[in-house]
């Protein structure tokens, strides 16, 4: 079992945790192996962030660092569509912000789509949770994690002062 998620977005919208999270779930507390590799701007904001994980069920299946056939696709923010759809195969999965991103652009994918930027903002208070709220409500799409998996990475890798805050930005994706 190979599944490859491709995270696109900006800085600031908490692309890089999300990659982190999922990929800690799915090595330690899933039992699988995951690669998870990253990309950013030097700005602290604005910019083109990209994570890529790569979750198998052996270490053979996973050779390389980077998504060459997305299983999943997760669009926080438009950059480089016409470039990304070239790493996507006919069975991806695209879950896209709608405030950010046409869901027209993907009509012929599984699509998975909400106003989850908005979403954060009224449910904790912060933008900065969007992340958080997809990863709440990919889970579902996600077989291979629990809620269980992805509670402890959390609590591994949030400093304890945001933790409550992405545990109820967890579940409010959940309910989606």
């Amino acid at each position: 079992m190979k599944y490859e998620i491709l995270i696109v977005g900006r800085a600031g919208q908490g692309v890089l945790l999300l990659g982190r999270v999922i990929g800690l779930a799915a090595s330690k507390y899933a039992g699988l192996y995951a690669v998870v590799s990253e990309s950013y701007p030097a700005e602290a904001r604005a910019g083109e962030s990209r994570a890529d994980v790569i979750i198998a069920s052996s270490i053979e299946e996973a050779p390389y660092i980077k998504v060459l056939n997305a299983d999943m696709a997760i669009f926080l923010f438009p950059y480089r569509i016409d470039y990304y759809k070239t790493l996507l195969q006919d069975s991806t999965t695209v879950v896209i912000d709608e405030e950010y991103v046409d869901p027209a652009l993907f009509s012929k994918y599984h699509v998975v789509s909400a106003r989850f930027s908005e979403i954060a903002e009224r449910v904790v208070g912060t933008r900065r949770a969007v992340n958080i709220v997809v990863l709440g409500r990919i889970l579902r799409e996600l077989k291979v994690l629990t809620e269980d998996h992805v509670k402890k990475a959390l609590e591994e890798i949030v400093p304890p002062r945001w933790l409550q805050l992405n545990l109820k930005a967890l579940e409010e994706g959940m309910k989606l």
